[in-house]
């Protein structure tokens, strides 16, 4: 019996390679899925290219929605952003694409899934642990680990095999998207030193010319409203994304970590997370207690580690989504951005008829409701640890020799 694999499959270099090259080295039937996570395009056109390059099916799985509500929702509630900087753009879409590889894998009867993934990426870690969290039953094929061509050379694997790619020796960048943001890579901006060129760019080319506003609206730490429309999730988020994306901002150039252990310089475009993840955060501080906020944050850069590295599935992650889900009952509300040229998106107002914020107690007037004789006792009993300790501290000799020691 032939044997089946389920590939990942982009549309790029290196997955339109691996069809073909499954196909010649392996002798394996290739069940090409592109899942739609909102990375634009034809993907009628993708779905072609894997058939021009060998794959006997091709699915194309429209999972915007569930990427949105299922993935990227728990990711803002959390204020996952990995190394403080970067909102998870590839990290994110893995799994949903992982749980869709093994859906098609049992249809279809296929015993293995495949990825495009390098031995240096990170993204192999997130397909090959998430398979097997789902499905451990299943091998995982690694056509780019093992076939050991360089990037030019897939080229020329592509050319002579007339595989049809759009990535070319004159413009190598690789280049991964989806509606949360936008990851480029390769060429050029493997030197740090190097100033990105604008030709990198495609969500954050400035187009606007004057000062606009957008009223985000929360409900428990969900985005569901823009300017006081109803908006699914993803399509909140595009156009979120659209807007602030026009006036330049949303730009992210940082040598980031990788999993397998080495630095690695990344350029993102991420105007829609950003901006929610600013409104987000924000919106916590005006109805998060002080404690749970305190803690939870610092919860954050941990959820965002186990998310980089592949751990979505796991028991750690899970128990956080309950503590974050627990967190944001009362993280509803509105949260004002203003967008300026150059570049600019700040957080211009929040409200919420669950806020924490007191005008009576916050206020500097002298009819406020604070009772400033309370300080007193406030303040020395706060203190009294850090008095009684500098006390003894001060009737102590000064350090020397110790008595019967040798000088």
């Amino acid at each position: 019996m032939t044997k089946r694999v389920v590939l990942a499959y982009s549309g790029g270099l290196d997955t339109s390679v691996a069809v073909r090259w499954l196909g010649e080295k392996m002798g394996v039937e290739v069940i090409a899925l592109a899942a739609d996570v909102g990375q634009g395009g034809d993907l009628e056109e993708v779905r072609q290219r894997a058939f021009a390059a060998g794959a006997v099916e091709a699915l194309v799985v429209d999972c915007r929605e569930e990427y949105a509500r299922d993935f990227v929702a728990p990711a803002l509630k959390a204020n996952a952003k990995y190394e403080g900087k970067y909102p998870l753009v590839s990290s994110l879409s893995r799994p949903v694409i992982v749980k869709h590889m093994v859906a098609a894998a049992r249809e279809h009867g296929a015993t293995a899934v495949a990825h495009g993934c390098t031995g240096k990426g990170n993204d192999q870690v997130r397909f090959e642990v998430s398979t097997r969290a789902l499905a451990p039953d299943l091998d995982v094929v690694t056509p780019v680990r093992d076939w050991g061509m360089t990037r030019e050379e897939c080229i020329d694997y592509a050319e002579r095999f007339e595989i049809p790619v759009t990535v070319t020796k004159k413009s190598p960048y690789s280049i991964d998207q989806n509606l949360w943001g936008r990851a480029v890579e390769c060429g050029i901006l493997e030197d740090p030193w190097a100033q990105p060129p604008e030709e990198v760019y495609e969500l954050t080319t400035p187009t606007a010319v004057g000062p606009t506003e957008l009223t985000i609206g929360f409900d428990q730490g969900i985005p569901v409203s823009l300017d006081g429309r109803s908006m699914a999730l993803h399509e909140l988020i595009e156009e979120v994304s659209r807007v602030v994306g026009s006036y330049g901002w949303g730009r992210i150039d940082m040598v980031e970590n990788r999993r397998v252990g080495i630095k690695s310089r990344e350029v993102y475009e991420c105007p829609g997370a950003l901006a929610l993840l600013m409104a987000h955060a924000d919106l916590e501080d005006l109805t998060l207690e002080r404690d749970l906020a305190h803690e939870k944050a610092r919860l954050e850069p941990r959820y965002a580690e186990l998310v980089y590295d592949g751990l979505w599935f796991s028991p750690l992650k899970q128990a956080i989504d309950a503590f974050v889900d627990e967190s944001q009952r009362f993280v509803s509300g509105e949260v004002r951005l203003r967008c300026e040229v150059p570049g600019r998106c700040i957080v211009a107002g929040r409200r919420s008829d669950v806020s924490l914020y007191d005008y009576g107690l916050a206020t500097y007037e002298a009819a406020d409701r604070f009772r400033h004789e309370d300080a007193e006792g406030f303040v020395r009993l706060w203190g009294l640890a850090v008095e009684t300790w500098a006390a003894r501290q001060a009737r102590r000799p000064r350090s020397g020799p110790r008595p019967g020691s040798e000088q």
